[in-house]
């Protein structure tokens, strides 16, 4: 049986349509309730800027096998058990007959502060990952199949994004790949190593421009982070699994 892509392209530019209206809608809420969040955090307290996203992929899972999985988006039923750490919230789980099917993240990030947060952001998908499988291989999630653990990102696309950046590193050269690479080469690198050393079955990121909140409009860096990957490769571990039960 083929897999579902479930029309992704066009539920993709609704949720880009949502999440930059969502941020629109936040901010002038909060303008008219006569108090604003520093820089661009008004945008980000509404806390539902990703859920276009969150239903893309519950319509992935439902549509390859899986329609009475149990998919977990409410913030009390998001945690799993890590190795470093008790515990680890999620942004969306899949459980089926009491086995871990799907673990996800999805992060957005806007301008102006593009370097302090790429750092925060790779900082903790790499530690997330590296938490998560170490406590499944240490049993946490009892006997089974690996699951599929997915990190999906949407940043900005602006100047401050596609320009070029300086690193200073005075004892020891950083990657050449690195030098000079603006904020989104630098996370589609990201995505590329994550998945390279199977921290994630699959890490994507889109860029959309602000105008997009009428168009919908985003863009993929390459065909291997980009998003159509993230919803290959979900859909065939969902068909997987489901074939498997």
């Amino acid at each position: 049986m083929a897999i579902d892509l479930v029309d992704y392209d066009k539920k993709a530019k609704e949720a880009v349509e949502a999440f930059w209206g969502n941020r629109d809608k936040a901010r002038q809420k909060q303008i008219e309730a006569g108090r604003v969040d520093a820089g661009e955090r008004a945008g980000v307290t509404a806390g539902n800027n990703m859920d276009g996203f969150i239903a893309l992929i519950k319509d992935v899972v439902q549509a390859n096998g899986l329609s009475h999985a149990e998919i977990y988006l409410e913030r009390r039923a998001l945690t799993l058990p890590g190795y470093f750490r008790p515990t680890k919230l999620w942004d969306m789980l899949v459980v089926n007959r009491g086995k871990l099917i799907a673990a996800v993240e999805l992060k957005s990030q806007v301008g102006p502060s593009f370097g302090n947060n790429f750092n925060n952001r790779a900082e903790e998908a790499i530690g997330t990952a590296h938490d998560f499988w170490t406590a499944f291989r240490e049993g946490a999630f009892g006997k089974q199949a690996r699951p599929f653990v997915g990190w999906f990102m949407l940043v900005e696309d602006d100047s401050g994004s596609r320009s070029p950046v300086r690193d200073a590193s005075p004892h020891f050269p950083v990657f050449s790949e690195f030098q000079g690479a603006s904020y989104q080469i630098r996370y589609n690198i990201l995505c590329q190593r994550l998945m390279r050393e199977q921290l994630y079955t699959t890490a994507s990121i889109i860029t959309s421009p602000r105008t997009a909140i009428e168009s919908g409009s985003y863009y993929e860096l390459d065909e291997v982070t980009g998003l159509k990957a993230f919803v290959a490769t979900l859909a065939g571990h969902i068909a997987s699994e489901a074939a498997r039960v």
